[in-house]
């Protein structure tokens, strides 16, 4: 078993005022792994613009501009992360929601 030590202590991140998460099951449970480059994306800037409940509203523009994205890239990546069960999208209002029991399978 490796044992952990930090390796640059002055470098340490610590939880400021403003932080997000992504849960460790998000990795270990496969919804990495089932994302598109361009869901991935959008899936981590939902997540670092959101609030403390998972709420973001970011235009559609702002949001393809910011990560370099085609409308329809964009389009297409928004419209599969809400049928994989990780997102809501009113129109407006964004939710980023905790993870569903399993990751939507490729």
């Amino acid at each position: 078993m490796i044992r952990k030590k930090v390796l640059i202590q002055d470098r340490i991140r610590c939880t400021g005022k403003s932080f997000c998460f992504i849960p460790h099951r998000f990795l270990t449970d496969g919804f990495l792994q089932s994302l598109t480059r361009h869901e991935l994306a959008l899936y981590l800037f939902l997540v670092l613009a959101s609030d403390k409940h998972g709420l973001s509203y970011y235009g559609d523009k702002s949001i393809c501009s910011k990560l370099g994205l085609k409308e329809e890239d964009y389009l297409f990546a928004r419209s599969c992360l809400i049928h994989k069960d990780l997102i809501v999208y009113d129109g407006t209002l964004f939710q980023v929601l905790s993870l569903p029991q399993s990751a939507h399978k490729i």
